[in-house]
């Protein structure tokens, strides 16, 4: 079997979109190592680099030209006469000759109809137009969760027969035992202290990360944040000094050390309005780490039932269910362990064996 992939996240995207097209690739070049995947883009980067070292691996460059990922690439894939072509992120190309090609395309989340705030007109527009073409043209849509396949059904107007919850996994630094050395580099590196919580996700509005300084106001319960900052990090910063909270946002930080910081956590806390998976809560789980997150949108499928749960507008319980964790050291370790359990089916190889269950299906 020959499978295209649209790498442009594979390529370009430090987070989200990107860390979940080079994890499929991973683990489907080590799992099934007779097939052949193909990375089409306009060009490589130094990211999954390790993946494309793989002989069942290849980089190809999509033909030039304005537009070429909408215009070209499909034509392309079907040049290299691939069986399959995945649009990783939404997205499919708008143009295909009579060469036959079943089409997939991944559908992380539709919140820009949800929560219309967060983006410009344009952006809700064209988004819009893009995933309604590419769902219309799939063969098959893969929803990584149960609320996004609700989503597609309602907002893009699928018939439920056309789509496949296939859950995500995440990197394999979080399944991974980091060694001493590093433990105590990273340590001292980002001047961790003996105790803390964590947050992990980009600096915006929609994470909700105001309501966590707000509920650790006169508490001196150390916060450390990982994460790109957008204007929204102003109002958070704002608060911070104002009241004195104990945070320290940190940049720079690689995905091992990440895993580190991960492990070294007392309590992991993500009180985001919506996502379409949320992939930290699964990081934190496979590092043994206990969880806080909303019981909206997805959150409740990631997190299992033994994470905590929050109405994350309600500053006074996302306060009571920290204070809950942190001083209460037994239950931080049994639900840290039950979570554990919880997160082995988003383990590499269930996650491969039902993705190539499905292409096996559409060609057949």
């Amino acid at each position: 079997m020959k499978i295209a992939f649209d790498a442009k996240r594979f390529f370009h995207n430090t987070s989200g979109l990107g860390n979940y097209s080079r994890d499929l690739v991973r683990i489907l070049a080590a799992y099934f190592p007779d097939n052949e995947y193909i990375l089409f883009n306009k060009n490589e980067s130094e990211r999954g680099s390790d993946i494309l070292s793989n002989t069942n691996v290849h980089f190809i460059e999509t033909s030039k030209g304005k537009m070429s990922r909408q215009l070209k690439m499909g034509k392309d894939a079907q040049k290299q006469n691939a069986d399959i072509f995945h649009g990783l992120s939404g997205e499919l190309p708008l143009v295909w000759d009579k060469k036959p090609i079943k089409k997939i395309v991944t559908v992380h989340d539709l919140i820009f109809v949800r929560y219309p705030q967060y983006y410009s007109f344009f952006d809700r527009k064209i988004h819009l137009w893009k995933f309604k073409k590419a769902a219309h043209l799939a063969d098959k849509i893969i929803a990584i969760s149960e609320q996004t396949k609700r989503d597609i059904i309602t907002y893009l107007k699928v018939p439920e027969s056309k789509i496949e919850v296939i859950y995500q996994g995440c990197h394999k630094a979080f399944k991974e035992s980091q060694n001493e050395e590093l433990i105590l580099q990273t340590k001292e590196k980002f001047e961790l202290p003996e105790r803390f919580i964590l947050n992990v996700g980009t600096i915006e509005e929609r994470k909700n990360l105001l309501n966590v300084v707000k509920a650790l106001k006169d508490t001196n319960i150390p916060l450390i944040v990982v994460g790109k900052k957008t204007k929204y990090f102003k109002k958070v910063e704002q608060f911070v000094q104002q009241n004195k909270i104990n945070v320290k946002f940190l940049e720079g930080v690689s995905m091992e050390e990440l895993a580190v910081i991960y492990k070294l956590a007392d309590i992991f806390i993500y009180p985001s309005f919506f996502e379409g998976f949320g992939i930290p809560v699964i990081e934190a789980l496979f590092s043994k780490t206990v969880v806080i997150t909303s019981n909206t949108s997805c959150l409740p499928e990631a997190g299992g039932p033994d994470s905590l749960y929050i109405d994350p507008q309600n500053v006074q319980e996302i306060r009571s269910k920290i204070k809950f964790l942190w001083e209460n050291e037994s239950e931080r370790k049994r639900r840290a362990d039950k979570g554990f359990e919880f997160v082995q089916k988003f383990n590499d190889e269930p996650i491969a064996n039902v993705m190539m269950n499905l292409y096996k299906d559409v060609l057949s």
